[in-house]
């Protein structure tokens, strides 16, 4: 069975569900009460943030090369990164990566394809809905990404950096989030929504039914580290 290596710790809430449920999804394929193997690299969620902020994504992936070449010597076999953000660098990160990589983004585009979605709404942090890399992957399945307006895309950012990524998860703040799904479902259309961010289903997976589906990007990117794991 091939070893996962898991670079967590940005952030940390998100690592710990990644854990759970990569456990979960395996013992659904093999329930004879084994375990997956897995190692962790938890790195330090600030010093990625201030690279992008600063824009400095060379910085980005030399960065997370480096860890990643950790999991590597640890004896992983594949890797992913537990968090949709650092995908802003994805394809320079698989170019240099010494072992292979899971694309979260990916694997959500072929969760959405076999729902036969055709336009999505993306909640994440600020540095995913600004970038493109969702809409770059998607589009090539025929599938249109909608992100929220400017204003709202300044609230879900500071509720994810200042309360998800600490492990605050206040109703007001569930709420808000499923104002803006409505809005973007009555004024945009969409399908269904994408949360591109590893704590957003922590605030939204049990919510109650909004009409759309809801993609868990943690929960698609187990079940497909589980695929590769017994494969």
């Amino acid at each position: 069975m091939k070893t996962v290596g898991i670079i967590g710790g940005v952030g940390p809430e998100s690592t710990i569900d990644y854990y759970r449920l990569i456990i979960g999804e395996y013992q659904k394929q093999k329930p004879d009460g084994s375990y997956p193997p897995m190692i962790i690299n938890s790195i330090n969620l600030k010093k990625m943030v201030g690279f992008l902020e600063a824009n400095d994504l060379a910085a980005l992936t030399a960065a997370l090369v480096d860890e990643i070449g950790k999991l590597a010597r640890a004896g992983a076999a594949f890797g992913i990164l537990a968090s949709n953000t650092p995908h802003i660098v994805f394809d320079e990160l698989n170019r240099q990566s010494p072992i292979p990589l899971i694309s979260i983004v990916r694997a959500t585009c072929e969760a959405a394809k076999s729902l036969d979605l055709k336009k999505l709404g993306l909640f994440g942090s600020g540095f995913t809905m600004r970038a493109k890399f969702f809409q770059e992957v998607f589009s090539s399945a025929g599938i249109a990404v909608i992100v929220p307006d400017p204003t709202e895309q300044t609230y879900i950012h500071d509720k994810y950096m200042g309360e998800l990524v600490k492990g605050i998860f206040l109703p007001e703040t569930r709420a808000g989030l499923l104002t803006i799904v409505d809005r973007l479902q009555q004024k945009e259309g969409i399908q269904g929504l994408i949360l591109g961010g590893t704590e957003l289903p922590l605030i939204l997976r049990d919510v109650p039914d909004r009409g759309i589906p809801f993609l868990d990007t943690a929960q698609i990117h187990a079940k497909a580290v589980v695929r590769e794991m017994l494969s």
